[in-house]
């Protein structure tokens, strides 16, 4: 099965990824609840390490940010140390790994914050529907409460400090998680932000938070590596605004004058679509942003393959396929079947079982 594009390299400004195969981001819940970066970690991702990029699983940038159970940090030094295992087994072969920078806004719970505060998110507007597993098990979603002007530049610092905590980790570039429902898409989103500040209103002015966290990141790190990404077609965590289409492309325009490495959209609809309107194509973004464009959620080899060939998308990143495919790139080359996907009651357990225990082919 041929995928000359897939498998051809690319050029992400001054790195070169030998293939445009993408490890996505896949919260595996592996760090205990110290959010420590340990030695199984660094072995899973070592296993992947033949893709062009990996991107790390999302970690958030302080306790504030936290919102899922035993996913890693990088809000302290020792976090930092910790990490270090992770980029070296990656770079022992010869892989090339970004960290993604997260924190959840309304996407937590209180018993996940500090001194039991309240989450926060860009407006007091509560997540509807799903409950949340927390450290007292499963409970109702609450109402966050809105982050005050003031409090919004801390917010920032904390990206800037957990961007500076990845580069001595030894990280390749990092990615700004801007998707999902988490807390800089609560403040893109019409949805979520009904703010009267500066940080609030029309696109330029919901896109206002992402903008000095891009600001603040690319004072550690040069713009070429750093991505971000986004979700415009995502329900995930009760998102989706009318003004979707608008609101994501004036963001990818507003991204293009940063230079950035790349623009990550999760175009697929294999996480559900809100309808509010004809789902969002990867090749919409050609027009608006002028850098490396990667695709996500739901592709196979065969549509990867054509989705470069086309030219809608540079680089293609798959997540559930690597779950249970360590040797993804391996199995793409030679036309090996892949494994079947691993079974979810796993995937967010404690121990190498789903995680770092899938074998390569043959």
């Amino acid at each position: 099965m041929g995928s000359p594009h897939l498998l051809s390299s690319w050029q992400l400004k001054d790195l070169t990824l030998k293939n445009r195969v993408v490890l996505a981001p896949l919260t595996r819940a592996r760090a205990g609840v110290e959010r420590m970066p340990n030695a199984l970690m660094a072995k899973y991702y070592a296993q992947r390490a033949s893709a062009g990029l990996l991107i790390s699983e999302a970690t958030v940038v302080s306790q504030q940010g936290i919102g899922w159970l035993n996913s890693p940090g990088i809000y302290s030094d020792e976090q930092a140390i910790a990490w270090q295992q992770v980029t070296r087994a990656v770079h022992e072969r010869e892989g090339r790994i970004f960290l993604q920078l997260w924190h959840c806004g309304r996407a937590s719970h209180s018993s996940f914050q500090p001194d039991g505060g309240w989450p926060v998110s860009a407006s007091a507007i509560a997540i509807q529907g799903d409950e949340i597993h927390t450290p007292l098990g499963k409970q109702p979603h609450e109402l966050p409460r809105a982050l005050a002007t003031e409090e919004v530049p801390l917010v920032v610092e904390d990206y800037r400090r957990a961007a500076a905590r990845a580069r001595e980790a030894g990280f390749d570039g990092v990615e700004i998680h801007g998707a999902n429902g988490y807390l800089i898409d609560q403040f893109l989103q019409s949805k979520t932000n009904q703010r009267g500040d500066r940080y609030g209103g029309d696109c330029e002015g919901r896109f206002q938070f992402l903008r000095e966290i891009v600001e603040a990141v690319l004072t550690v790190w040069p713009a070429g590596r750093v991505g971000v990404r986004l979700s415009p077609n995502g329900i995930f965590n009760d998102m989706g605004s009318p003004d979707f289409r608008e609101m994501a492309l004036a963001t990818a325009a507003q991204l293009d004058t940063f230079g950035i490495g790349y623009l990550h959209i999760m175009d697929g609809l294999a996480f559900g679509f809100h309808g509010l309107g004809e789902p969002m194509a990867l090749r919409e973004f050609r027009s608006v942003f002028s850098g490396t464009l990667m695709g996500n959620c739901g592709y196979t080899q065969e549509t990867a393959e054509a989705a470069i060939a086309r030219g809608d998308g540079d680089l293609i990143a798959f997540g559930r396929p690597y779950i249970s495919n360590p040797d993804l790139v391996e199995r793409f080359t030679h036309g090996w079947p892949l494994a079947s996907d691993a079974d979810m009651a796993v995937w967010y357990s404690f121990d190498e079982k789903g995680y770092a225990d899938f074998p390569a082919y043959g």
